[in-house]
């Protein structure tokens, strides 16, 4: 019998859904606010326009800096592979 490789999550789904249900309050809350503003119309637009620039500038860097990190792992797994190589062909006894 073939059994499937165990895929390892790193994340639980709670976890995911209470990453996204206060992602959407805060976004939704903060959204209020500034529609119920005493203020001009202008004012209003322009703290709105903030908003999305912001949300939208976090999701860039979470996903830069989770790349970046990623890239790391890489590079140090090629490296360690390299030195184990170097190692490994290495005889000190010559």
């Amino acid at each position: 019998m073939i059994q499937k490789p165990v895929t390892i999550q790193e994340h639980s789904s709670a976890w995911i859904a209470q990453t996204w249900i206060s992602f959407i309050i805060a976004l939704g809350s903060t959204s209020i606010g500034i529609i119920y503003l005493p203020v001009d119309s202008w004012t209003k637009s322009f703290m709105g326009m903030g908003l999305i620039f912001t949300v939208g500038s976090t999701i860039n860097l979470t996903k830069t800096q989770r790349d970046v990190h990623e890239g790391k792992k890489l590079t140090y797994k090629i490296e360690e592979a390299r030195v184990e190589k170097i190692l490994t062909e290495h005889d000190g006894f010559k």
